[in-house]
């Protein structure tokens, strides 16, 4: 008959449950899984099941109790690894709805709001379109693929039990910062036609001071904004292939800061 003492049953399940952890924190905080759309237990199945999968080609983990104080840190530092990583891509995703919020602020939308269903709050129409474009192209480029895979090798440049150098970490953090100041610059040339056409109208007041700059000036900023947006949109492709590729390639990075 076959006997399996706690030692043997401990360090089974502590196979399983690390990388388990990990995995939850990744599947959590990223973009559009770990969004309100998909219900916390399909996540946790996800993770169940991305878990399994890997496991049995990583690398010899540490021999622990799951129980002990040592498995519980264990337990907690990975789901900061893990989380640390879906933060660095919500970076990216909210790069894109800085720039939708601050196009809509411009031509006059901001009003014009609605609930986002993946973080239950009052965005801007633009916003909204922006998240649902870049989410498509996101997974089109197969970005969630790379995020797998990256988790996976992390466990080798970064395996479960080492030392955690946390200032690596908010260093490569404070590096996708860049990103938000890059998905500014997609909306510098409708802000700057933008701001021509509203000194143009200040001119216009200044010039006929009895003309109602209000009850025309507000359709046709509405209406000139949203045909700068839509030209716009010819470059949003290269846009988002250089800073996707970017994030990912400091999400690599961010594997290996330990």
């Amino acid at each position: 008959m076959l006997e399996l003492t706690d030692a043997q049953i401990g360090t089974w399940v502590a196979t399983f449950i690390l990388p388990m952890f990990r995995v939850m924190g990744v599947l959590m905080t990223m973009p559009i899984i770990g969004t309100k759309m998909l219900p916390a237990r399909v996540r946790l199945y996800v993770a169940v099941a991305i878990t399994v999968v890997i496991v049995p080609g990583l690398p010899a983990l540490p021999q622990i109790d799951p129980l002990s104080l040592r498995g519980v840190l264990l337990c907690a530092e990975q789901v900061i690894v893990g989380a640390l990583f879906g933060f660095s891509l919500q970076l990216l995703f909210q790069a894109f709805v800085i720039a939708g919020q601050i196009i809509a602020v411009q031509m006059g939308m901001a009003f014009a709001s609605m609930v986002d269903p993946a973080n239950g709050v009052n965005v801007a129409v633009v916003s909204q379109f922006m998240t649902m474009l870049v989410s498509v192209l996101f997974l089109l480029m197969n970005g969630h693929l790379v995020v797998f895979e990256v988790l996976t090798e992390s466990f080798t440049t970064l395996p479960i039990g080492s030392a955690l150098v946390v200032n690596h970490f908010w260093e490569m953090a404070g590096r996708m910062g860049w990103v938000l100041g890059a998905g500014l610059l997609l909306i510098l040339p409708a802000i700057a036609a933008l701001l021509v056409v509203n000194i143009a109208f200040g001119v216009m007041t200044r010039a006929a001071p009895q003309l109602n700059i209000f009850s025309i000036g507000f359709p046709l900023t509405l209406v000139l904004g949203l045909g700068i947006f839509w030209v716009g949109l010819a470059d949003i492709l290269s846009h988002y292939q250089a800073l996707a590729s970017e994030a990912l390639l400091w999400l690599r990075e961010l594997a290996r800061a330990g």
